[in-house]
């Protein structure tokens, strides 16, 4: 019934609008309510709106009313605002108090690829798809925030989350991330950009305190927030589960009210995660804005009175009431709410969106094959067999679904394709395929209720499973290993950690039997974080795959036969072995206990060494490098130079596609401080362009270096510093293949 009374409510604002519209000439002033008048500036509605609202009405937007929705102002004909999972698609719709799905049978979205899948394209104009695509999605489904995109930095290889992120690189999330909430809100649905911040792992997550300094906060795990509020324009951030520097950050005012909007001008709505806000006095006073997901003893006790439990209801009241709290805060949630309400259900731009749509797929389809990362080839990729070739495909994940499960990303998709039916379907009439399961990891087959509909029960032992599987490579003239992680606890799983960064299951013994008998041996990984990978040299090709959503198969196969030529690069390091990692202490992860201290404490010793920051400035052996990624075609670079430029400098190189085959290379710039007074890593990414080239083609790249760029934080100063002497601008296809080495000075 609440949910009925919203939409009336709604729908009677809209025949207000409508009404005032078609009854006032076009030549005449609109002379409704200002803050219905969609042509009237966002300011003048929102304060036309506030001044018509009771007390009771402006606490009322700041907290939940159901499980995914916050109050609007049905006298007014405010609507409610609607919050939807996740980041790679649209969950599927749950009941008003309860995670248990509503049975509807009309809400199955397009499962786009997860977001380290994005991160891997490199793809500025992808992320921009990306986010334009889900964002029609959600705007049919008649969501007004996108919880998501995710751009945690890849502190630990074993973070459960790692592949709803964007990698390790604070650039390289915050040039994607930019496009990705342009595309998004563009459609007039708030993209909600999170877990704000120093949000890192899922062990304890909601009991750790993030202890790190400032300097690295703002050089590692801040730029990207930055970017997507000063240059994407977020209407929407949400705060995280942990504490930062003994502090919850839901109600984290450093992090809150000096930094987002105080530092950096946020003029949108702070969002607590699901459960986070735990502090009646913080919540008021320390910039949240809406409550979301707590779970209070009112609601355990009595749904239909529990939402006014919560911090920011009846005791935000009773603050106001007794002077605990002033109404110029009231004032400063309830106008945040309301300008993100008429950014989205009340904006003057109508948007309808779009569901499930053949374009939709085909986005899906193109990031995940752009994403998809050539690790290694011995000349088997493309694969192109010979006319009755037989190709022996091996491994529980070329058969399982990966789009249900994993946690808040979990989706029900209008259809998926398997790795092995796209392989089958790809080969038809012109090859053997046959499928061997070779190990039983997973065999669940439905997660919050959403079900797969696949038979995963398995009666042959881990033995025999291995001796078929052999048995049938023998056979074989091509084997294709398709294996990696999943989404069950311990594995790529949100509120679980990986134990290892080890394939599960006895993968690695399985590959190297597979390489002992067959001479043609592809190896596909599919997983959202690194894993080691003992057996490379025993692999003819390594393909990294990530969970591609809807069209996962289709994407792979297309990478396989070179209907795509690859072009993802890594957006994070494959470690040979997680103990070359820069985590080494249990107080660095996964915290520890102190006498007296409330919270699990965990401290960021590392400072700004995460990832290739660490791995090359220790000179470390690597499986892979970050940036890395293979094509079946070649580039060179040349002509590299750096000249200064207005207060900065510019970088130029030509690429030039020296191959047979067309197309796309990613040259990254990265810059060494080799005069520092502070320890610095020994280079940092600063540019990229990802750029299409046919056969014997060039083109010339341009990277602009300003001062920022230069610099690292100072933290006693409270600015960015760039310390005159020696720079190299280093110009290569990964943080390990520099192509040219320049030396400019400052």
């Amino acid at each position: 019934m609440k949910r009925i009374f919203a939409y009336l409510s709604l729908a009677a604002a809209i025949v207000m609008t409508a009404a005032c519209r078609s009854n006032t000439p076009a030549e005449k002033p609109f002379d409704g309510p200002a803050y219905l008048n969609p042509a009237a500036p966002l300011e003048e509605r929102v304060e036309d709106a506030l001044a018509r609202m009771t007390l009771e009405e402006k606490v009322a937007l700041t907290h939940a009313q159901s499980k995914f929705s916050s109050a609007g102002v049905p006298r007014l004909g405010i609507p409610e605002l609607w919050h939807t999972d996740g980041p790679h698609g649209i969950r599927p719709e749950v009941l008003w108090d309860e995670w248990d799905q509503a049975g509807w049978t009309n809400d199955s979205c397009t499962a786009f690829p997860a977001l380290v899948n994005l991160a891997a394209t490199w793809d500025r104009d992808l992320a921009r798809l990306y986010g334009k695509s889900i964002g029609e999605e959600a705007r049919y489904r008649k969501k007004d925030i996108l919880l998501g995109p995710g751009i945690n930095m890849g502190r630990t290889p074993l973070n459960g989350r790692t592949f709803e992120y964007m990698g390790e690189d604070p650039y390289l999330a915050g040039q994607l991330v930019v496009p990705y909430i342009q595309g998004v809100q563009g459609e007039g649905v708030a993209a909600c950009v999170k877990h704000f911040a120093v949000n890192n792992q899922e062990t304890r997550r909601t009991a750790t305190n993030s202890i790190v300094d400032d300097r690295t906060l703002y050089e590692i795990y801040l730029p990207a927030f930055e970017a997507a509020v000063k240059e994407g324009g977020a209407w929407a951030v949400m705060g995280s589960y942990n504490l930062w520097n003994g502090q919850f950050n839901c109600h984290n005012k450093r992090l809150l009210c000096d930094i987002l909007k105080g530092e950096w001008g946020f003029d949108g709505v702070v969002v607590s995660d699901w459960g986070g806000c735990r502090d009646d006095d913080e919540a008021v006073h320390n910039g949240l804005d809406i409550e979301m997901g707590t779970w209070t003893d009112g609601l355990h006790s009595d749904a239909s009175d529990g939402y006014q439990n919560y911090h920011l209801a009846r005791p935000f009241i009773e603050r106001l009431r007794d002077g605990r709290a002033t109404e110029d805060e009231l004032n400063d949630k309830a106008r945040r709410v309301l300008r993100t309400i008429f950014r989205t259900g009340m904006s003057p731009e109508t948007h309808y969106g779009s569901f499930t749509s053949p374009e939709h797929f085909a986005a899906a389809r193109k990031i995940a094959a752009e994403g998809i990362v050539l690790l290694k080839n011995d000349g088997i990729l493309p694969l192109q067999p010979a006319e009755g070739a037989k190709i022996l495909v091996v491994g529980e994940n070329a058969y399982k679904m990966m789009v249900v499960g994993g946690g808040s990303s979990n989706l029900k998709t209008k259809y998926e394709v398997i790795p092995l039916d796209a392989i089958r379907e790809a080969f038809d009439g012109k090859a053997e395929v046959k499928w061997e399961r070779g190990y039983v990891g997973d065999t669940t087959t439905d997660y919050n209720k959403v079900v797969t509909g696949q038979d995963l029960s398995e009666s042959r032992s881990a033995a025999r499973l291995v001796a078929d599987a052999v048995a049938a490579a023998r056979e074989a003239e091509y084997v294709i290993f398709i294996g990696g992680l999943n989404k069950s606890d311990h594995q790529d799983n949100e509120g679980t950690d990986r134990l290892d960064i080890v394939l599960p299951y006895g993968q690695d013994k399985l590959i190297e039997a597979l390489a002992e008998v067959s001479e043609n041996l592809i190896v596909v990984n599919i997983s959202g974080s690194p894993v080691a990978m003992p057996w490379s040299e025993q692999a003819d090709a390594i393909v990294q795959a990530w969970y591609g959503g809807s069209e996962s198969g289709h994407a792979l196969v297309d990478v396989l036969t070179g209907a795509v030529n690859p072009s993802g690069k890594l957006p994070f390091t494959m470690p040979l072995a997680l103990a070359d990692g820069p985590l080494k202490t249990e107080r660095q992860y996964p915290g520890i206990r102190e006498e007296g201290k409330e919270w699990w404490q965990e401290y960021y010793d590392e400072g700004v060494f995460i990832g290739y920051r660490w791995y090359d400035t220790q000179k470390l052996a690597v499986q892979y490098p970050f940036g890395h990624g293979l094509s079946y075609t070649t580039f060179e670079i040349s002509d590299a130079s750096v000249k200064a430029a207005g207060e900065g400098f510019e970088v130029t190189a030509t690429l030039t596609n020296s191959g047979k085959v067309a197309g796309a290379e990613v040259v990254q710039l990265y810059v060494s401080d080799t005069e520092a007074t502070v320890e610095r890593p020994e280079k940092e990414l600063k540019g990229f362009e990802k750029v299409f080239l046919e056969p014997g083609e060039s083109a010339t790249v341009r990277f602009p270096l300003d001062r920022r760029a230069l610099s690292f934080f100072d933290a006693e100063a409270h600015d960015w510093k760039a310390e005159p002497g020696e720079f190299h601008a280093l110009i290569g296809l990964s943080s390990r293949d520099i192509r040219a080495d320049l030396s400019f000075n400052l």
